[in-house]
């Protein structure tokens, strides 16, 4: 397996890293607080909360991280939509 399988060249460990860390921050106060108010971060759709993923502004593949500052509520179509894309490059889906 290469120790590369980041889309930037990130390291696969550094990945998982992240994704621990994120499972962490999901289990905060701050993050219930964030899907309480039910709101979309990229569509401003309404949902549920249980509706809501996380999403990283710059993706885990792209060199993110999962702080405060680079995760959002997103809804699962938008983050399917965005995938590992930057939000510049969002406009052209």
């Amino acid at each position: 397996m290469n120790i590369f399988d980041g889309m930037d060249g990130v390291p696969e460990e550094e990945i998982r890293r992240q994704r621990d860390e994120a499972r962490k921050l999901r289990k905060s106060r701050w993050w219930q607080e964030k899907i309480g108010r039910g709101l979309c971060h990229w569509c401003g759709g309404r949902f549920a909360p249980g509706q809501l993923t996380m999403d990283h502004i710059i993706p885990l593949a792209r060199g993110g991280q999962s702080s405060k500052n680079n995760c959002v509520p997103c809804c699962k179509q938008c983050n399917n939509e965005k995938k590992t894309s930057l939000p510049p490059e969002l406009e052209k889906l």
